[in-house]
């Protein structure tokens, strides 16, 4: 990333009393911190929520929840952190400008490939109390029909043959509840903050099924493991862009602070999580975490209607040549799209959620997505759509059928993925595609026009693709978004309405 601009003060523990004085920083001792919790995946979202939350439970003066953070796939944030004795700027971007914060609530960062063992130490130390996720959906590897582990990863293979030297994440967290079973320590709580429903169950049928399978104890480690360790669902909420070296360097200009890897989000964040941990937990309900005995409504509400809301314009949105959520947003056959989509073909099938107005959450949520400054980039939301399309739209697609209602626009917005897999625009450039499933690009442009083949992947589709009343709906769609552009699809299926159809 660029340099910042002169007058910004670098981010350390040692510079914190010259930053800004409106720039909140850490009021607590960090020295005095205690890590209670091991977080794997420190991306830009865990910087932005759930460290957030820790920060503040740690300016009350709750300062044994200390934060360990684990990479597997990045040195560089590590590097970063480094260098700025873990501190890193949040920036909450509202309308009626911004608030800078100064997270203190990271200990350390470890990089799992440079040193496993002090991952594994910092995992079966007694003081650790919960283990966190933020993984990705797919990096769960669990089929999204079959709800099973996908043993023949080969990743998952390499650690079956070395356990004691693991690689993945799951490689990890049971080699470190074998070594706390062995020494006679509680196991820790496994908290999944992944955007995926049940995603504690997810957690669980990974840990216990790796577990099953690297057994050497007749199934006394699984069974140990699935009876003993606390695997509780969460739901998180708040859209956070990838940092560019752009934003970067506006955030210094704006508050002077020189960070190498700040992060910009909205104002608004929510965290739900079912009460059910193993070692204990943090006082979270202090600083707004709702704690529930059902997370899954909470989930159901903004799996369905804000990440299904990201895919449905996401890629109908880049074919279109925008390229962040303000701009689809600012046209208004995009934003009526968006507005019916969720009114009238999503919400109906929502169930009723405990303090949650469900047209006051999608008003919210155009705004949201509105804002431009808070822009998304479409490149980002579009990626994983093989995991995104089966969790996030279907579910909604099954409800439409059963009770057959509408689902006109989900069969565009579903088709809109399906023209995007063929790597290309309107104009032959490239679009960004990332995925877990790079095969279904080939199948693409080969079937071309011609729906069936993707449709045909029970993998993604299940049965719900082989129904006709679903399948000739995304054909159709399909079809007329290869005879014009987005927008004019849009139109043409908002102006056109059928009885369950």
């Amino acid at each position: 990333m660029t340099s910042a601009p002169p007058r910004a003060v670098p981010l350390s523990d040692r510079t914190l009393a010259d930053l800004p004085p409106e720039v909140s920083v850490p009021t607590y001792d960090r020295a005095a911190l205690r890590p209670g919790i091991v977080h794997i995946g420190v991306g830009g979202f865990h910087r932005a929520h759930q460290a957030v939350y820790l920060d503040e439970l740690a300016r009350r003066g709750e300062t044994g929840w200390g934060v360990v953070g684990v990479g597997l796939h990045s040195r560089e944030i590590g590097e970063v952190l480094a260098d700025q004795d873990g501190l890193w700027t949040v920036v909450e971007r509202g309308a009626d400008g911004d608030r800078a914060t100064v997270v203190g609530a990271l200990t350390r960062y470890l990089y799992a490939p440079d040193d496993p063992e002090a991952v594994l130490a910092a995992l079966t130390d007694e003081g650790t109390r919960v283990v966190s996720l933020t993984i990705t959906g797919s990096g769960y590897r669990i089929d999204a029909h079959s709800g099973e582990f996908d043993a023949e990863d080969p990743h998952v293979a390499r650690d079956l043959e070395d356990a004691g030297h693991p690689e993945t994440v799951f490689g990890y967290l049971v080699e470190a509840l074998h070594r706390r079973r062995q020494a006679g320590r509680a196991p820790f709580t496994v908290l999944s903050c992944d955007n995926m429903q049940s995603n504690g169950a997810a957690a669980r049928t990974a840990v216990v099924s790796f577990a099953r399978l690297r057994d050497d104890d007749g199934g006394d480690l699984a069974d140990w493991i699935d009876r003993h360790v606390a695997f509780p669902s969460s739901m998180v909420d708040r859209i956070t862009p990838t940092t560019t070296p752009e934003g970067r360097d506006a955030v210094a200009a704006a508050t002077g602070v020189d960070d190498r890897w700040p992060v910009v989000t909205e104002p608004f964040r929510q965290w739900v999580v079912e009460d059910t941990f193993c070692n204990g937990r943090p006082p979270l309900e202090e600083v707004g975490v709702r704690f529930t005995d059902d997370v899954s409504p909470y989930e159901t509400v903004k799996t369905r209607l804000l990440n299904a809301g990201h895919s449905a314009i996401a890629y109908l949105g880049y074919l279109a040549g925008y390229r962040t959520t303000d701009e689809v947003m600012a046209d208004p056959v995009f934003r009526t799209f968006l507005t019916r989509l969720m009114a009238e073909e999503i919400a109906p099938h929502l169930p009723e959620v405990p303090g949650v107005d469900l047209a006051g959450y999608q008003a919210t949520l155009l705004d949201r997505l509105a804002n431009p400054r808070m822009a998304d980039q479409l490149a980002r939301l579009s990626r994983r759509g093989s995991t995104k399309i089966p969790n996030y739209l279907l579910p909604s697609v099954r409800a439409a059928l059963e009770a057959g209602t509408p689902h006109r626009l989900l069969c565009v917005a579903v088709a809109g993925w399906l023209r995007f897999l063929r790597g290309h625009d309107y104009a032959g450039e490239e679009v960004p595609i990332q995925g877990p499933r790079p095969d279904l690009v080939p199948l693409a442009q080969e079937a071309g026009g011609d729906a069936t083949p993707l449709l045909s992947e029970q993998s993604v589709f299940d049965h719900v693709g082989q129904d006709p009343r679903f399948a000739d709906c995304v054909q159709a769609a399909l079809s007329a978004l290869d005879r014009q552009g987005p927008r004019e699809v849009i139109e043409e299926f908002l102006g056109t309405r059928g009885d369950g159809a």
